[in-house]
């Protein structure tokens, strides 16, 4: 009995070290903790499906060459696409969800004072809408990203999910998408 109890114990450490030099190595590689993360919401179907296991980076880490290393759906080449659409796919905070990081693809990027509602896509506005002036933060308080999530209908910043993105509010960048691994995750968080 006290031989099993300590296979058992020693089994159990070992999964521990390696799960732990696994996480290691990831963020050695990646730059950001955590390095993976699981799609909470369908958001960005059909590229991302929630319960999806997203390994992400620092958005430079691979030397991005957009603002702050992000390539804009508006001013990345053709053939860069990035789970399945043009554009990168960041991690961010949002002070309108607190607590439960977004991500969504960087549709473009808005200098400060800049009048935004020009480089918009129509498709992305609430109807109606036709000028500047009636969209929240636009002409642009602070510099950043206009995001959408690639099922929603809107950009982030007119349906109430974030106001503009800036840069120090950028958690990670989207690489590589793990089908179904991240509904552990939800599981252990009772999500």
């Amino acid at each position: 009995m006290i031989r099993a109890l300590r296979q058992a114990a020693r089994d159990a450490a070992s999964t521990a070290l390696g799960v732990a030099l696994v996480a290691a190595l990831l963020f050695a590689v990646v730059g950001v903790w955590p390095p993976m993360v699981a799609v909470e919401s369908g958001s960005m179907e059909p590229h991302m499906e929630r319960g999806d296991l997203i390994v992400v980076s620092e958005p430079a880490r691979f030397g991005g060459d957009g603002v702050a290393g992000v390539r804009t759906a508006h001013e990345a080449p053709a053939e860069h696409r990035t789970f399945g659409a043009r554009g990168d796919v960041i991690v961010f905070s949002s002070p309108a969800l607190p607590g439960t990081p977004i991500i969504h693809r960087a549709h473009f990027h808005v200098e400060a004072g800049e009048n935004w509602y020009d480089e918009a896509n129509p498709e992305y506005l609430p109807p109606g809408v036709d000028s500047c002036a009636e969209l929240t933060d636009c002409p642009a308080p602070r510099s950043g990203f206009i995001t959408k999530g690639d099922a929603n209908a809107r950009y982030d910043q007119v349906n109430g999910n974030s106001p503009i993105v800036t840069r120090d509010r950028i958690r990670s960048e989207a690489r590589v998408r793990i089908p179904m691994l991240g509904h552990i995750r939800l599981t252990l968080a009772g999500e």
